[in-house]
């Protein structure tokens, strides 16, 4: 049993019979006596991917959807479809491209990924918050370039594009940051 004083960023909750990811909450106190204190929440419905925000009274119940997080592993590509391994059942996942291509980029065959299972259903999918990829190809390094200069744009070996420093060459592995596609370092 949960109340609104449980809530925080990332636990999945039961609203309106689906599994809805919290993505902020605030609390808004009154400033007349007697009044309730008002728990906003702005979440993600993990069936529809919509964002939407629903505003509780304190103290108020809270249902804890029958959500999970497994350990999972990417195996391989499979046209739009990405085939994923449950690694603690050894089941077999077949994932659309809804889930499967904002994180294909950043995957190669055998990345430990975090599935988001309801219902015996993979709804969700998240690739490790950093990954190692090779740069396959991206223009010569830039002559006297520094950390800071300017940037151009490098293929990976998975096909995406991201922008790296001026001073990186071709067949060198650096880490990405996968939430936002962003070139964090060498690796």
């Amino acid at each position: 049993m949960m109340t609104t004083a449980d809530l925080k960023r990332g636990l999945v909750i039961q609203i309106d019979n689906a599994p809805c990811i919290v993505l902020n909450v605030t609390s808004q106190s009154p400033s007349a006596r007697g009044g309730s204190t008002l728990v906003k929440t702005k979440y993600r419905n993990l069936l529809t991917s919509q964002v939407l925000e629903k505003t509780f009274k304190g103290g108020d119940r809270v249902d804890e959807a029958d959500f999970e997080r497994r350990k999972g592993q990417f195996l391989y590509s499979d046209g739009d479809e990405g085939v994923f391994m449950d690694l603690s059942s050894y089941e077999q996942y077949h994932l659309g491209e809804d889930l499967f291509e904002p994180v294909k980029g950043y995957l190669l065959d055998g990345t430990e990924v975090t599935l988001g299972v309801y219902d015996e259903q993979v709804i969700s999918l998240e690739a490790p918050s950093v990954v190692e990829l090779v740069v396959s190809e991206t223009a010569p390094a830039i002559k006297n370039a520094t950390a800071t200069a300017q940037t151009k744009e490098a293929i990976l070996e998975t096909g995406i594009a991201i922008q790296v420093p001026g001073y990186l060459e071709s067949g060198q592995k650096i880490k990405v940051d996968t939430r936002e596609g962003r070139f964090i370092s060498r690796a």
